[in-house]
């Protein structure tokens, strides 16, 4: 599909995407479940599995004929606070480049190499010349897995990332080949900044999130000054949610049309093959930085749970945020507990059930570390620091620090600094821990002696997915520290390390 030219009836279109928008027009209506054909007790099911299974959940809300049912975050997770959403992001990429084609301003259908005169080789080949921005679109640039997965190491810090990319080789007819590219979506990121001047973020800000009521959102830049485009975008789970009703609209937003509905249709309809597995979701097709799921439905999707699932069969969307390997678990648990509740109709209120769902939502929690508050060990080892021998966690000591009332406060020596978090005993305590030499993020920290000789300590980065477990056994003058991680490229691999007392 090819849109027009821009008329100057277009033009006004665009320029009155930008008009202010107000709160009233943004907020999400809420309803019973009842009221929109769903129990209560079904709902409340779904969160029971979610819990005896561990599938991972941070947040969660359930939208009906536009209306919020259901609504929960799993503590430290909070409503307000905004969750990294990895791939996901590409969703709004894509609808970016759409919005463009609609201003006239670029096609799908333009090579992406006139984008970039400067990074394009001499000696470039035919397929390299001949990719469209469509082809990247659907992730078929042509390009082969091991040269994709050798682009996207260390993208965002690559000086020359974009030239990069018109140096590796396109063995394949772009348009052809579906292979999963997120180098190539930072190129449609780029693509975006090149033909307006501005990021994808501050491109869409006055057009999408404003509209929306989406407060400016963090997204990753790289060293190039691009949007990450492909990750990194930080948002709300309301938000994820907004942007899946706009989806379910077409585009339309309390009136307005902010995005077009030809566009929609396009970027979530399956564009090009990706597998054969009738039962597998990542098997039935991927549209425009959107992938089609078995029940017919279609998605915006992020690494550990991050989802933006949108039904238009039923008038419904569902938004989570989470930190899981088990993505595909989330997805079937859905399939087999919610579909069935969609009901034509209204069904009778059930105020009983009602109150079970809204108090169990109100009270959701990640588990906290659980044991003792105390040990007979404790006072033998406080202040003691146990150093370990050069390793891949960059540790180089730790500690613990056990106060006269039992508090602990976990200290580590790492990335050649000092730091320290105090545990929560039966809760998560917010404080923030040196996570990689990039950063302090925000943690949530959970702690208790799990044997007499052993404290365990989890730390929930609460704007992520991950969430870090350290279990110390102490013998005498030396610990065994055992990690491991909840989700991430590390979660195969738990790491242990002998420290040493001097």
């Amino acid at each position: 599909m090819k849109f027009p030219a821009p008329s100057c009836l277009g033009v006004l279109a665009a320029l009155c995407l930008l008009r202010p928008t107000f709160a009233a027009e943004t907020a999400l209506p809420r309803a019973t479940p009842e009221s929109q054909g769903i129990s209560s007790a079904g709902i409340q099911t779904i969160i029971d599995e979610q819990d005896a299974k561990k599938y991972g959940m941070h947040g969660l809300m359930i939208l009906r004929h536009g209306k919020v049912v259901a609504e929960g975050w799993w503590t430290p997770y909070t409503a307000n606070e905004p969750h990294m959403l990895f791939s996901l992001s590409k969703s709004f990429t894509s609808t970016a480049i759409g919005l463009l084609q609609t201003e006239g301003r670029l096609n799908i259908h333009d090579k992406l190499a006139t984008f970039f005169p400067e990074d394009v080789p001499a000696d470039a080949s035919t397929n390299v010349k001949a990719m469209r921005l469509r082809d990247l679109l659907m992730m078929s640039t042509g390009q082969l897995k091991e040269d994709v997965d050798r682009l996207n190491e260390r993208l965002m810090a690559n000086p020359e990332a974009t030239k990069k990319f018109f140096a590796t080789p396109v063995p394949q007819k772009p348009g052809t080949l579906f292979y999963y590219n997120s180098p190539g979506t930072y190129m449609l990121s780029a693509t975006v900044t090149k033909v307006t001047g501005q990021t994808v973020r501050d491109y869409l800000t006055p057009r999408l999130f404003e509209p929306l009521g989406i407060p400016t959102p963090d997204w990753d830049l790289s060293v190039q000054g691009y949007n990450h485009g492909a990750s990194g975008l930080h948002l709300r789970t309301e938000d994820v949610a907004k942007f899946g009703q706009l989806l379910l609209q077409r585009g339309e937003w309390n009136g307005r049309r902010l995005v077009p509905a030809d566009w929609i249709d396009l970027a979530t309809s399956r564009q090009t093959s990706n597998g054969s597995d009738p039962d597998g979701d990542w098997d039935q097709g991927y549209g425009f930085q959107f992938w089609r799921c078995v029940p017919g439905f279609y998605r915006a999707d992020g690494a550990y749970g991050q989802f933006c699932i949108v039904m238009p069969q039923y008038d419904t969307v569902v938004a989570i945020t989470g930190g899981t390997k088990d993505t595909k678990g989330v997805m079937k648990l859905l399939w087999a507990k919610l579909i069935p509740e969609l009901r034509a109709a209204a069904i009778p209120e059930n105020p009983a059930a009602l109150a079970n769902l809204r108090q169990r939502l109100a009270n959701l929690s990640l588990p906290v570390t659980t044991g003792a508050a105390t040990s007979p060990l404790a006072a033998k080892i406080s202040g003691r620091k146990f150093n370990f021998e050069k390793n891949n966690l960059e540790l180089e000591s730790v500690s613990l620090d056990v106060a006269t009332d039992g508090a602990v406060t976990f200290k580590a020596r790492r990335y050649d600094q000092d730091q320290g978090v105090t545990a929560g005993r039966g809760e998560w305590k917010k404080s923030a821990f040196l996570i990689s030499r990039n950063g302090t993020p925000p943690v949530a920290v959970s702690g208790a002696w799990t044997t007499d000789d052993t404290y365990s300590i989890q730390l929930a980065q609460y704007g992520q997915p991950f969430l870090e477990t350290f279990r110390l056994k102490f013998a005498g003058d030396t610990v065994a520290l055992e990690r491991e991680m909840n989700c991430g490229p590390a979660s195969d691999k738990p790491v242990t390390l002998t420290g040493k007392a001097l």
